[in-house]
């Protein structure tokens, strides 16, 4: 799914709600989650999971085009944990 999916999904099981709206919601909390992440913050979501950040130290890589060692320097990634929520409803064995 992607973000213009979600908000036609968000818009169309909630008729009372204008679609310009539900886009400034949904662009909002996407925002708030990127502003927490950039200041070093973890964002939890109950039931669904949380998003922090890693740092990953510098090191010696490889080109692979020259087989050339290279530099690599530290770096900050964006980290997903999974909640225990989602995580049993995404190995929830199918009725049948």
């Amino acid at each position: 799914m992607i973000k213009s999916e979600l908000i036609q999904q968000i818009a169309d099981d909630n008729p009372h709600l204008f679609q310009r709206d539900v886009e400034r919601i949904v662009s909002t909390v996407f925002d708030e989650i990127t502003a927490a992440l950039s200041r070093g913050d973890r964002v939890e979501l109950r039931g669904f999971g949380a998003f922090s950040v890693k740092t990953r130290e510098a090191r010696l890589g490889r080109n692979p085009r020259t087989g050339e060692s290279v530099p690599v320097p530290e770096k900050v990634v964006p980290f997903f944990k999974t909640g225990k929520d989602l995580r049993e409803r995404m190995n929830k064995e199918p009725a049948g």
